[in-house]
């Protein structure tokens, strides 16, 4: 197991279940890796005490269903960001290839998050999970008890809440994760506006994690027309 000191670790808990169809795998998969390898998310993790951050990234559906695409991985350069954003589009499902009855349990996903999290052996100013998903939890425990299960142990719950598009329409889902899914200080949702939205909401992901976690910087500011944030 991976032990070093950061100012953040980090675990994507990224949403792989029925609802994910191709494009949607593509945008997560996709989205992540080019967070991880943008010079402005670099730049701000150089910012800190420690000057890198641990990144893990899962795949999710069902209870039990978790699956490990990248371990604990520590990022302090652009060098370290490519190779972790190589192994998430390498390594990331493309969707489509459910097999049996793939359900939506963030439940699952936020215990899953908080495994890795307790797993961890080195020292991290901050630890947070970051849950994207397409749905509300639909199988599994209630959110509810995961989610304060991982409060207690000091973690912060993020999100990004993909639209559900059903028959052309758009059901928004940024209010169900501010109030049933994220947790802890500074804690916040976004909801990307379009699919090129993404990429931008993992950046501003990033750049608040890093920046809450250092003491940095004040929040980034999410541009208007851009993905809508909601937080505690």
């Amino acid at each position: 197991m991976l032990a070093a000191d950061v100012d953040a670790a980090i675990v994507f808990a990224v949403d792989a279940s029925a609802s994910i169809d191709r494009s949607t795998a593509r945008l997560q998969r996709g989205g992540h890796a080019l967070a991880l390898s943008e010079p402005r998310v670099i730049a701000a993790i150089s910012t800190g005490l420690n000057g890198c951050i641990a990144i893990a990234y899962l795949e999710w559906s069902s209870p039990g269903d978790a699956r490990s695409v990248l371990p604990w991985t520590v990022i302090c350069n652009r060098a370290d960001g490519l190779m972790a954003a190589e192994a998430i589009r390498r390594g990331g499902t493309d969707g489509g290839d459910c097999a049996g009855y793939c359900a939506t349990s963030i439940s699952s996903a936020i215990a899953a998050g908080s495994a890795l999290l307790d797993a961890y052996k080195g020292r991290a100013l901050a630890k947070v999970i970051d849950i994207s998903a397409s749905g509300t939890n639909n199988y599994g425990p209630p959110v509810a008890s995961s989610r304060l299960d991982a409060l207690r142990s000091g973690y912060v719950i993020n999100a990004i809440a993909i639209p559900q598009v059903r028959g052309g329409v758009a059901y928004h889902l940024l209010g169900y994760f501010t109030d049933n899914v994220i947790g802890g200080s500074g804690s916040f949702a976004l909801e990307p506006a379009t699919a090129n939205d993404y990429a931008l909401a993992l950046r501003k992901k990033l750049q608040n994690e890093i920046s809450k976690a250092t003491g940095s910087a004040s929040r980034y500011e999410i541009a208007s027309g851009g993905p809508a944030i909601a937080g505690r």
